[in-house]
């Protein structure tokens, strides 16, 4: 803000701080220095609140202290009484914004932007005005005190209840004003989305029928506080008079809440200050003072309790129901994702219970399911391992996983009535967390058919290649041994050798071919048969490799590697 909108500001506030220090001093009591009554208190913790975050506060500062001053020497008081009051005055301002800057930094006039708008944000509020009210008081009473030498509780008493009212409803009205009015402008033409919202809004948006209770409750508080404060004929009514509060609170919105609890604590005081009321006939005047300030404070907290509890219960209702609609949105898309799905989907419990199944697992089992929603034998299925073999039920996917073993890529056979040529499928069981005493296990499952015959023929052709591979190398073998004899019944002679090495390397190469043949046959024999475990001979796997590797080199006319093999 630059420095003429600030000073703008400043005395603005001044104006308004200088309005009600003059109205509190009017109520100076008799005999005393005090006031009954002192709303300079509310002006003041809306003003620095609204103020707090200005490099020109300063400015603010020298015109409390000039006001307080001028008003209480033209009103009476010492120039040391006014020392006393500015001090106090500006302790407790000072304590108030730094602990509702501490408690409550999310609000307006705090260092954030909400409104007061949860409970918790009065208790705050409160707490932060009778901490701050009890400083001010502590030292305008110690100043007191050393001044006139003379010290009564009451003063204290009447003091902090006095302040604590004022900020309560004066203090909290110009909280709401100042955050209306800094929504305004930071979003113009925007919809206040405030509880409360300002007046013209607010009757804007209600039907007549919601006029109508406006006006009643109005016409109600009117003739309440009419009778109870100005008809009593002795009688006691102060406590009906909450009624109309309970009904604001309960019904209307919190910033007519804030006006009706302001505009009714005013009245209640100037009745009092006028000799009228249930209050008016208690003799002390300080007693007569914290009795009405009392009942002012009452009245605030009530109405605000009512109206804050009301807004924020809406607030969770309504997020209640947004996290519902949006559980069932989600909900919604993880059944249409699920039905989706081309693989099959069931979520069992530890009792056989089928918890979730999708379309895809009823169609890839034939459309067999479970009776009542209960997993059978597998016998009702038609499962089968794939030997033929029926799998007992101890080792059904889902029974392995409540067990603890996983099972991931197990291949069942499903032959029934409504797979009578059989489909195989790939089963993966997990174990969902326990939560709560219920363990399920979730089933996933897929057509491998396809996959399988596809890769058997693969194997069946792989064994037909390696079976006809046979035939050529018996012949280079048997080419290269009569090769051989015959280089070996030549004399001497360093191509002879040349020829004799190559024909060991080919001959060596045979072998290794050979076993490559021989261990392609035996996988299309055995295939899905059991693994069974067997020695292997570490050193001489490691010798061919050498020898391959060696004999490579030397058919390319690189320089043979050297190895050098210990023992394996």
């Amino acid at each position: 803000m630059k420095f003429l909108g600030s000073l703008v500001t400043t005395l603005m506030f001044t104006a308004i701080y200088v309005a009600a220090t003059v109205a509190g001093r009017v109520t100076v009591m008799d005999g005393t220095n005090l006031s009954m009554v002192w709303p300079a208190a509310g002006v003041a913790a809306a003003w620095f609140c609204a103020r707090r975050s200005t490099r020109w506060v300063w400015m603010d500062v020298l015109a409390l202290v000039a006001v307080t001053v001028v008003v209480n020497l033209a009103t009476g008081a010492s120039p040391a009484m006014a020392v006393v009051f500015v001090v106090a005055n500006l302790t407790q301002i000072a304590v108030f914004v730094s602990l509702l800057a501490r408690w409550r930094p999310r609000l307006w006039g705090a260092g954030g932007t909400e409104p007061l708008s949860r409970l918790g944000d009065l208790w705050a509020l409160l707490a932060a005005a009778v901490v701050s009210t009890g400083c001010g008081a502590g030292l305008g009473s110690l100043g007191m005190w050393l001044l006139t030498d003379a010290y009564a509780a009451s003063t204290t008493a009447v003091w902090l209840a006095r302040n604590t009212a004022s900020v309560l409803l004066i203090g909290v009205a110009g909280l709401r004003l100042g955050y209306l009015i800094s929504q305004r402008s930071r979003r113009p033409g925007r919809r206040d989305t405030d509880t409360g919202g300002s007046a013209a809004r607010v009757t804007a948006r209600l039907s007549w029928r919601r006029a109508g209770e406006y006006a009643a409750l109005i016409a109600c508080s009117v003739a309440a506080y009419a009778a109870g404060f100005g008809y009593t004929k002795g009688l006691p009514l102060a406590f009906a008079l909450i009624a109309v509060t309970v009904w604001a609170g309960v019904r209307l919105s919190t910033s007519f809440v804030i006006v009706h609890d302001l505009l009714l604590g005013t009245a209640a005081v100037l009745f009092t200050l006028h000799g009228t009321g249930p209050f008016a006939a208690i003799d002390s005047h300080p007693i007569r003072a914290l009795i009405a300030q009392l009942f002012v404070a009452v009245v605030a907290v009530v109405g605000l309790a009512l109206a804050l509890g009301r807004d924020e219960r809406a607030e969770l209702i309504a997020e209640l129901a947004a996290g519902k609609e949006a559980a069932s949105r989600h909900a919604a898309l993880m059944t249409t994702v699920i039905d989706a799905m081309a693989d099959g989907l069931a979520v069992v419990d530890k009792s056989g219970h089928v918890v979730l199944r999708n379309p895809a697992a009823s169609a890839l089992l034939g459309g067999i399911t479970s009776p009542e929603d209960r997993v059978t034998g597998s016998d009702h299925y038609g499962l089968f391992h794939l030997d033929g073999t029926p799998i007992a039920d101890a080792d059904l996917p889902y029974a392995q996983a409540m067990d603890g073993r996983q099972t991931h890529g197990g291949d069942i056979l499903v032959r029934n009535v409504g797979v009578p040529d059989g489909r195989v499928l790939r089963f993966t069981a997990t174990a969902l967390p326990d939560e709560g005493g219920t363990r399920q296990a979730v089933v996933l499952f897929h057509d491998v058919t396809a996959e399988r015959r596809h890769r058997d023929e693969l194997a069946s052709f792989a064994g037909v290649v390696a079976h006809d591979l046979l035939n050529p190398l018996t012949t280079v073998d048997g080419w290269s041994e009569a090769a051989a004899d015959a280089l070996q019944a030549s004399p001497p002679h360093e191509t002879v050798t040349e020829a004799t090495e190559c024909l060991t390397r080919v001959r060596r190469a045979a072998a290794r071919m050979r076993g490559l043949i021989n261990d392609l046959l035996a996988y299309t024999t055995a295939r899905d048969a059991t693994v069974a475990a067997a020695p292997v001979d570490l050193g001489s796997v490691v010798a061919d490799i050498a020898i391959a590797r060696t004999d490579a080199a030397t058919a390319a006319g690189r320089r043979p590697p050297l190895f050098s093999i210990q023992d394996l």
